[in-house]
């Protein structure tokens, strides 16, 4: 196992049915497009044959609910509902033979990763997260609202990165400086802006080239698994910062999953930020 994520896939809820999605969707097909032997562990009830048809392993918690959202556009903005839960993903839930991955991914997108998850692993693992889902919490009605994120200093200070988005804390640069202050790496998606980094006292910005945006979806998730992926190959920041805004800008330019980047894509980038780097 090289790429490992627990977290919910996720069922989103539009006019027309639903979509397949989560961090664990679009970080699993990113990885596995690099070429990675990729694992999901996730809890629900919902057909995995999309990413299992795509070569990815997956071990399902069985569940009576699959993570449910549903997103409305109102005249002030997006309103999120969370309409199903599926359970807390555990040590437990972890197989044994997949505790040796080179890099583990913790995706939640509603509070499932139990923090403990991170003594399953040797400590020369390299562990990313990204903490959207400890940023959300909801009402009796599902209305999803900003919850602030405390984590414990043992969970800091075992990742060697976190990728959050400038929405996932509302904007709030304290927030994100004392986030980088206390983490090894810390990146900063900031939509069409692109992407900055805090490594070592020093922050880095990258900017994202122009597109036309087709579907905002997903490209935080994808930007994170070429990021933990480059870093851990690297241990350079700037370098997987360069390639993962490079295939998440070309993730909105298409729809839904189709935004992975293909085999071909992700090669070409990475090759591209390689030359990039040995240039004089």
């Amino acid at each position: 196992m090289d790429y490992l994520i627990i977290g919910h896939i996720t069922e989103d809820v539009h006019d027309g049915g639903f979509t397949n999605g989560g961090t664990a969707s679009y970080s699993a097909l990113t990885a596995r497009a690099f070429g990675l032997q990729v694992g999901v562990v996730t809890a629900g009830s919902a057909d995995l044959t999309y990413l299992t048809a795509g070569g990815i392993q997956t071990a399902q918690k069985a569940a009576p609910a699959t993570t449910t959202f549903r997103n409305i556009e109102t005249p002030t903005g997006r309103k999120q509902y969370l309409l199903k839960a599926a359970p807390v993903l555990t040590a437990e839930d972890v197989p044994e033979d997949w505790r040796a991955a080179k890099v583990v991914h913790l995706g939640p997108v509603a509070q499932e990763t139990d923090p403990a998850l991170i003594h399953c692993f040797p400590r020369e693992t390299f562990i990313g997260m990204t903490p959207q889902g400890c940023m959300r919490a909801w009402d009796d009605e599902g209305l999803v609202r900003y919850h602030e994120w405390k984590p414990e200093a043992e969970l800091l200070e075992r990742l060697d990165a976190a990728v959050i988005s400038l929405e996932d804390v509302r904007g709030d640069e304290e927030t994100i400086a004392e986030l980088a202050r206390r983490l090894n790496v810390l990146a900063v998606t900031e939509g069409a802006e692109g992407a900055r980094v805090y490594w070592r006292g020093d922050v880095r910005r990258f900017a994202s080239p122009k597109v036309e945006v087709v579907d905002p979806t997903g490209p935080g998730d994808i930007f994170a698994a070429a990021f933990f992926i480059r870093l851990q190959a690297t241990r350079d920041p700037w370098q997987a910062a360069r390639l993962a805004v490079k295939l998440a800008s070309l993730s909105v330019t298409r729809r839904g999953l189709d935004g992975i980047p293909t085999p071909a894509e992700a090669q070409a980038a990475a090759v591209e930020i390689l030359q990039d780097a040995v240039q004089p």
